[in-house]
């Protein structure tokens, strides 16, 4: 039988081989964002009281697939305690159907409903692309009025603008709750902008320096509504940052974050605007031909049926 003889320089390079793939195996293994064992201890009782309280305002309006878009950002505040929902619906009067579906999900303590109309001039009309208007500032005015006359100022909290078409991970409010008094952060967004992610630029010192948008990147903040949070210190301080219907469409962002803060002050979250959190994503409109075919014969399919 040959023998086998295995120098000491051999075993040693062996050894070092092995380490590496370790290394290799733990670092491709290792979540980029705080993962669910982080987020369950952060979210118990006691950690949640000290978490600043996330207000989180969506404007809605009554079409066939409302109910379905806000049951789905509804399991979004059943695993996140610090998150209050500021619904706003695009009406003259709030609705049970929208009252009903916050007190199903346990949310009674934990939600504002409030009603405004948009006025005419700015609805969309028939075949209108929704791009066309500027949508929810009648809204987010309206809750932001709310929260300057309601919240605890002396209490840290968050204000982040939440359409009711998006997609969110749970992981983003917990990077949100990492806002700092008198900061913005900012973080990325996946499918926006004709981009697979629209995202801040950072410098080696991790300071927000430019935007990656393709579209209108000229804008004072080229990013999505979805990209960033406010701490509500700074509305307050800054009682006239409102939403305005008087400016160039894709501007509401930077109409908003102008009165606010400065480039270099935005906070960047997310792994240093690594990781994708949120997506703008948009229910397809609903076909409904077949329906309208029972409504013109004095019939519906939903009759005595909230859907």
């Amino acid at each position: 039988m040959t023998e086998v003889r295995i120098r000491p320089r051999q075993v040693l390079i062996l050894i070092i081989v092995f380490i590496v793939l370790l290394l290799m195996v733990h670092r491709n293994g290792k979540r980029t964002c705080d993962g669910p064992d982080y987020l369950q201890a952060m979210y118990t009782q006691q950690q949640s009281d000290t978490l600043p309280k996330i207000y989180a305002i969506t404007p809605t309006y009554a079409r066939p697939a409302q109910k379905a878009e806000l049951t789905r950002l509804s399991h979004i505040f059943m695993l996140v305690p610090n998150l209050h929902w500021i619904i706003v619906e695009d009406s003259n009067s709030t609705t049970p159907l929208v009252r009903n579906l916050l007190l199903r999900a346990g949310l009674e303590n934990r939600f504002t409903q409030l009603n405004i109309k948009t006025p005419q001039e700015f609805k969309l009309q028939g075949k209108d692309p929704n791009w066309i208007k500027p949508r929810g500032v009648e809204q987010r005015n309206l809750a932001l009025t709310w929260l300057r006359a309601n919240v605890n100022v002396d209490r840290h909290a968050i204000v982040f603008f939440m359409d009711d078409d998006n997609s969110y991970a749970v992981e983003l409010f917990a990077e949100m709750s990492k806002i700092k008094p008198g900061r913005v952060g900012v973080w990325p967004v996946g499918l926006v902008g004709g981009l697979m992610v629209e995202r801040p630029l950072l410098d080696q010192e991790n300071r927000v320096v430019g935007f990656n948008a393709a579209w209108r990147p000229e804008r004072p903040f080229p990013i999505d509504m979805a990209a960033f949070a406010i701490s509500m210190d700074l509305f307050i301080k800054y009682p006239q940052a409102v939403f305005s219907y008087e400016v160039q469409r894709g501007y509401q962002e930077s109409e908003i974050l102008r009165y606010l803060t400065t480039r270099d002050q935005l906070q960047p979250l997310a792994n240093n605007c690594r990781d994708v959190l949120v997506w703008h994503t948009r229910t397809e409109k609903t076909k409904l031909t077949a329906e309208e075919e029972l409504i013109r014969k004095r019939k519906r399919s939903d009759e005595g049926i909230e859907v």
